[in-house]
Formats: structure tokens, C-alpha cells, sequence
């Protein structure tokens, strides 16, 4: 559940913040996400990407405390990542970081181990990937399939499925479905993604299916 919700999340405008429900398959909620971005403006103008996830969420005696930032240049490839979340009693403290010249990342967990892996050219956090993604849509195309970094490398395959008429809260709303096929070293999920058909293709639905049922992260108007 936790690699396909942050493939999920992203930013489109220079400065958003955008508020989700996570809920079980019965609809009941499962807890909250916001996502906040902005970007930074030079001489030449519009620079940088900055986006920030935090999720609050969890089950009685289990509690999901997530916070996640990431950094990316003007053409979205990504600089860092960090992630830091307590699951129960589990904690992570992770930091990625992108050398786009070198054609390499190096992951370091705080007071655990460090790796390195290469990547292609402008390699992309799953962030910054999907936002990638909304600017695309904007512009009428679907990105190729590539690979795309969290922590891991997930190969992330999109499919469009034509438009569909959802419903958000009381609100019927106007989409483009898109399945992410998302694959990698322990992971292989389908991710129905709904984004509105607006100037920003705002990600307003999406669902994903686990053992447990179809759960879904929802846009709260």
C-alpha cells in the first residue's frame, strides 16, 4: 500500500496544496495526506520544484506518521528526497540523493547503510515523476514508460483509459483515468488514477487494489 499511495501523490501549479482522505474499502477513513509544493522563481524565470507529503493515518494500536520532501529542478529531475515516517514502532530516517551527471543515486539510512545505483539521464523521484506526468497531460501526452526512483527503482508503465465522470465528495467531476502499471524488486501493482480535466489535471481520485480490498485516496473540496 505505502509504494502505490506515494505514486499517487504530486503537485502541479507553482504554489498548491492539496488535501487527501485515505479510506478502506468500506469508505470508512483510514486517516488524512497534504500535499504542498512550491516553486522558486529566478531572473530567467520559473526555477525549481520543492513538494512536501505528510500523512497522518493509521489503525487503533498502529499509528502512520509520514513526512516526505523532495527537491527537483525547472525540468523536474530530481535533486533529493528525504523520507522520514513512524510505522508502530518502526521508524526511517532516509535521504536520496541525485547526481544527474553522473548518471547515479546514493540512498543513506540515518545510522544504517548507504548504496549506490545508476540511473538514466534527468532520473526522477516518484514526485517529481508525477508531476512530470500532470504537465504532460496538460500539454496532451502520456509520458513513455521509465523508471522511476523511491528509494528502490519502480519501472512505471501508463495506460490512458479514456475519460470518466467521478465523484468527489458531493461533487461530480470530470477525469482522465489512468492506470499506472508499477513494477519493482518486491512490488507489481495496477493504480487507477484519476486527474481532472482542468488547466492544473489535479490527481482528485485514485484507487488501488491489496489484499485487504480496493482502498482509495480521495481530494477533499
Amino acid at each position: 500500500m505505502k509504494s502505490a499511495l506515494f505514486f499517487f501523490f504530486t503537485l502541479c501549479v507553482s504554489a498548491e496544496s492539496l488535501h487527501y482522505s485515505i479510506n478502506y474499502p468500506s469508505g470508512l477513513s483510514l486517516g488524512d495526506a497534504t500535499l504542498d509544493t512550491s516553486r522558486s522563481q529566478t531572473d530567467k524565470g520559473p526555477g525549481g520544484w520543492n513538494l512536501t507529503l505528510d500523512i497522518d493515518a493509521g489503525i487503533p494500536g498502529y499509528s502512520v506518521r509520514d513526512h516526505y520532501h523532495a527537491e527537483a529542478d525547472a525540468d523536474l529531475c530530481s535533486i533529493v528526497l528525504t523520507k522520514k515516517f513512524v510505522h508502530g514502532s518502526h521508524t526511517t530516517d532516509e535521504k536520496i540523493t541525485f547526481d544527474q551527471q553522473e548518471h547515479s543515486v546514493t540512498r543513506q539510512t540515518t545510522g544504517g547503510g548507504k548504496s549506490d545505483f545508476s540511473v538514466p539521464s534527468c532520473a526522477r523521484g516518484a514526485f517529481s515523476y508525477l508531476q512530470f506526468v500532470r504537465n504532460e497531460l496538460a500539454q496532451a501526452r502520456l509520458p513513455s514508460a521509465q523508471p522511476v526512483v523511491f528509494g528502490a527503482v519502480y519501472d512505471v508503465r501508463l495506460e490512458f483509459k479514456g475519460t470518466q465522470t467521478v465523484k468527489v465528495g458531493e461533487q461530480n467531476v470530470d477525469a482522465e483515468r489512468i492506470v499506472a502499471n508499477i513494477k519493482g524488486p518486491s512490488t507489481e501493482i495496477a493504480v487507477e488514477i484519476f486527474f481532472s480535466r482542468d488547466k492544473a489535471h489535479t490527481p482528485v481520485l485514485a484507487r488501488l487494489p491489496l489484499a485487504l480490498g480496493t482502498f482509495s485516496v480521495e481530494l477533499v473540496r
